[in-house]
């Protein structure tokens, strides 16, 4: 290929296969940070316990497998997730392009497509997430993941396997913002991988400052879903107290103080910045792996 043509975006399934051992690798590698993350979320009041006290308690009171419980609803749907949210990332970014006649991804642009995909991706989500939080909770007694879904269901019919769908949107939208966001700011301010370790370099250090941030912004968000997800089905008659994203938001801050917004950060960015530039650099590794093995005009 002349070094004046471009290369040929790749297919969709290559970033579907590519997203999808990626986030398979990512959270084999991190998942007991995500329970310990979603019991500090579900401690109500002003006093809770940290990262380290909430391992111990969950190793001594229920034995070291405890922080793989779950485990099987997030492995079922990292493959499908993450191959819907870079293949949407794709998708998106090339919309937006066409639509608004630039021709190179711009912050703005960037922003806008991650939290796209984000919304495209929290579709897929929700029920996946919904088990996973039902047999992560303390108190569960659910024998696996089916004996949710069948519990859900019997109770409230399949459109209860939707529960949490309006804050599962805006916890995806504003992470994927925050991370192809930054990532995209990143990269420009790094300087230019000359070697393929320095590109691997690159993209574990803009994916994992892209997850942080990510992070930062959506973790509000994290906490409502989980009291929403987590929380007991009420009496008849009587409303849940946590229903809709942005007022559970002001309740949680009237009632527990700001700090209670950011309950579980800590294991949640232990998780998602270094998990972050993991994903992108398994996601980059595997597209380098598809482009060589297509060859021209792919490479």
């Amino acid at each position: 290929m002349a070094s004046g043509d471009k290369k040929k975006p790749l297919p969709f399934a290559a970033n579907f296969i590519a997203g999808a051992i990626a986030g398979i690798s990512e959270i084999l590698t991190f998942y007991p940070l995500d329970v310990v993350k979603t019991r500090m979320q579900l401690e109500t009041g002003k006093s809770q316990h940290g990262l380290v006290g909430s391992f111990k308690t969950i190793v001594r009171e229920e034995g070291f497998g405890r922080l793989y419980r779950g485990l099987v609803p997030p492995l079922l749907l990292e493959a499908p997730k993450r191959a819907v949210k870079f293949a949407a990332n794709d998708f998106w970014g090339k919309t937006y392009l066409s639509f608004t006649g630039e021709t190179k991804m711009t912050q703005q642009l960037s922003i806008l497509t991650g939290c796209s995909a984000g919304a495209t991706e929290s579709f897929v989500v929700v029920p996946f997430e919904l088990v996973k939080i039902k047999m992560q909770d303390k108190a569960s007694t659910f024998k696996g993941p089916i004996d949710v879904v069948r519990h859900i269901v019997k109770a409230d019919g399949l459109l209860g396997l939707y529960a949490g769908m309006e804050s599962t949107f805006w916890r995806h939208l504003w992470w994927n913002g925050g991370y192809f966001g930054v990532i995209f700011q990143v990269r420009g301010l790094l300087p230019k991988a000359e070697t393929p370790q320095a590109t691997l370099m690159n993209n574990f250090i803009s994916g994992s400052l892209g997850g942080f941030a990510g992070t930062v912004v959506n973790t509000p968000f994290d906490v409502v879903k989980s009291r929403i997800q987590g929380a007991a089905k009420p009496a008849p008659g009587v409303a849940p107290k946590y229903n809709w994203t942005y007022p559970a938001l002001v309740k949680i801050f009237r009632e527990e103080g700001p700090g209670a917004l950011y309950k579980g950060f800590v294991p949640k960015v232990l998780r998602l910045a270094p998990g972050g530039g993991v994903l992108l650099l398994v996601v980059e590794f595997t597209l380098g792996v598809f482009r060589k093995a297509l060859g021209p005009p792919y490479v």
